[in-house]
C-alpha cells in the first residue's frame, strides 16, 4: 500500500476514534501510536504520544548505554586489569574496585553513543510500523512530536558535562593510582607519558611517549625559585633507566635543543647527547600526578594559569619596547613551543563533547525515519559509522595538540557544528515530508 493510502487510512481511523471517544477498548500491549491520536487539538493524545516516545527512548537508551559500557569495559579490562590478576599482582577485590572506577569514565563515551543508537532504533521502528504516517494524518507535526526528545537530549548534555568535567576524570585518576601503586611495587618508579611530572624538585618533565623506557618527545623545564623558567630542553629521544636499589631514575636525552634565560637574554643551544640526569624517587608521592587528559575542569584552568605565569617574560627585560617584548615572546614560543596548547585543547574537548548528545539526537531522528527499518543491527551499524566520523575530528585535533599554530582546540567543535547543522536540515525536510 502506498504512502497516500496509509495517510487516508490513518485519517479515517482518527475520525472514527474522534466520533466515538466514549467507547474505548483496552489498549493491547504493543499498541499502535496511530490509535492514540484523536485530532490535532486533543492535548491528551499529544501527551500520550510524548509519554510513549519518551518511554521508548529511555528504555532503548538504558540498554544501549549498558551494552556500550560493557564493550568498552571489556576492552580496558583485557588490556590493563586482567593481566595483573592472571599474574597474581593484584587481588580480586582490587580488580572489582578498578572496574567500578572505570565505569563512570566510560560513560563519557557510552552516553552519546547510546543516545544516537536509541534514536535510530526507536524512530526506525516508528517509521517502519507506519505510526509516523498515522500521526501526520491526524495533524500532528514531527517537530511537535519530538519536542520532549530534544529536551531529553539537552538534559543529557548537562549530565555529560558533569561526567566529562568532574566525575569521569576523578574516577580515571583513582583508577590510574591503583595501577601506579601496583607498578611501583615491581618497577620502583616510572615516567608516565602525557603528564607534566612535577615530583622532582626544580624540574618539570613531560614525556610524549614511553615505551618500556624508550622515550620520545621529551621536554624538561628547569625552574628558578620553583616558578619561573630558567632553562628549557626538548629532545627527540630519551632513555629511562631504573636504579631500584638506590631508588633513582636515570634520564638520558638525545638529539635535542635548549633555551636558557640568562640576565634577560635567551641563549640557544643544540646537543646530540646530554650527560645523564639522576633523580631521587625515595620521597616520591604514592599517587600519580594526573595527566592532562584526566584533569577536571578546575584543575585544567589552574594548570593553564600556572603555565602562563611560568612563561612570562622576565622583569629584567623591562627596558625593551612593547614591540620588542612581543617579538621576544613570539621567538621564545616558536622555539620552546606552547605547553598550554594541550591544556587548552582538553578544556575545549570537555566542553564540546558535552554537546554530543544533542547533535547525535538531531541527526539520529531523521536518519531513523529515512531508514524505515526495524532491524536492530542496521541501527547499530549506522550509529557506529556516525560515531567514527565524529571521533575522527577529535583524533585529528588530538594529533595536533602540540602545534599551537594549527589551533587544534577548534577541531573539537567542528563535529558539533556539522552534526547539528546537518541534523537541523534533515529534520526540516522530514517535517515537510520531503
Amino acid at each position: 500500500m502506498g504512502q497516500r493510502a496509509w495517510e487516508l487510512a490513518g485519517a479515517r481511523r482518527v475520525k472514527e476514534l474522534a466520533a466515538d471517544r466514549n467507547v474505548r477498548a483496552p489498549a493491547p500491549a504493543a499498541f499502535s501510536v496511530a490509535q492514540c491520536g484523536q485530532g490535532a487539538d486533543d492535548r491528551r493524545a499529544v501527551r500520550t504520544l510524548h509519554a510513549y516516545l519518551t518511554r521508548q527512548i529511555l528504555a532503548a537508551l538504558l540498554i544501549t548505554v549498558m551494552v556500550f559500557t560493557f564493550v568498552l569495559l571489556l576492552g580496558n579490562a583485557l588490556k590493563e586489569i586482567l593481566p595483573l590478576l592472571v599474574n597474581r599482582q593484584v587481588s580480586l577485590a582490587v580488580v572489582v574496585q578498578a572496574v567500578g572506577l572505570l565505569i563512570p569514565f566510560l560513560w563519557v563515551f557510552a552516553l552519546p553513543m547510546g543516545m544516537l543508537t536509541a534514536t535510530l532504533l526507536v524512530f526506525g521502528r516508528f517509521s517502519a510500523d507506519q505510526e509516523l504516517t498515522a500521526v501526520r494524518a491526524s495533524g500532528i507535526s514531527l517537530l511537535s512530536l519530538i519536542s520532549p526528545i530534544l529536551l531529553l537530549s539537552l538534559a543529557l548534555c548537562g549530565l555529560s558535562a558533569l561526567i566529562n568535567m568532574e566525575i569521569g576524570p576523578r574516577c580515571r585518576v583513582a583508577y590510574n593510582d591503583i595501577r601506579f601503586r601496583v607498578l611501583m611495587k615491581f618497577t620502583g618508579a616510572q615516567l608516565p607519558q602525557g603528564t607534566f611530572i612535577k615530583d622532582f624538585k626544580g624540574y618539570i618533565i613531560y614525556v610524549g611517549k614511553n615505551r618500556s623506557g624508550d622515550l620520545q618527545d621529551v621536554q624538561a623545564w628547569v625552574l628558578k625559585d620553583e616558578t619561573n623558567m630558567e632553562t628549557y630542553v626538548r629532545a627527540a629521544r630519551g632513555k629511562l633507566e631504573m636504579d631500584v636499589p638506590n631508588r633513582r631514575v636515570i634520564l638520558h636525552l638525545f638529539d635535542g635543543k635548549s633555551v636558557t634565560m640568562r640576565e634577560g637574554k635567551m641563549e640557544f643551544g643544540a646537543f646530540t647527547e646530554l650527560p645523564p640526569q639522576q633523580f631521587d624517587v625515595g620521597e616520591r608521592p604514592a599517587t600519580l600526578s594526573p595527566p592532562i587528559s584526566d584533569m577536571t575542569s578546575s584543575q585544567l584552568w589552574e594548570e593553564l594559569y600556572a603555565w602562563e605565569e611560568r612563561l612570562k617574560v622576565p622583569d629584567s627585560v623591562g627596558d625593551l619596547t612593547a614591540d620588542q617584548l612581543r617579538a621576544k615572546k613570539h621567538e621564545l614560543e616558536k622555539l620552546v613551543g606552547d605547553p598550554t596548547t594541550p591544556i587548552r585543547f582538553q578544556i575545549h574537548q570537555q566542553i564540546a563533547f558535552s554537546f554530543a548528545c544533542f547533535g547525535f539526537t538531531l541527526v539520529g531522528i531523521p536518519l531513523g525515519i529515512r531508514m524505515h527499518r526495524r532491524e536492530t543491527n542496521v541501527g547499530i551499524a549506522v550509529a557506529l559509522v556516525l560515531v567514527a566520523v565524529y571521533y575522527s575530528f577529535i583524533m585529528l585535533g588530538k594529533s595536533l595538540d602540540t602545534r599551537a599554530e594549527c589551533a587544534p582546540y577548534l577541531f573539537v567543535w567542528l563535529p558539533n557544528f556539522i552534526f547539528q547543522a546537518v541534523g537541523a536540515v534533515l529534520l526540516w525536510r522530514a517535517n515537510r515530508g520531503v
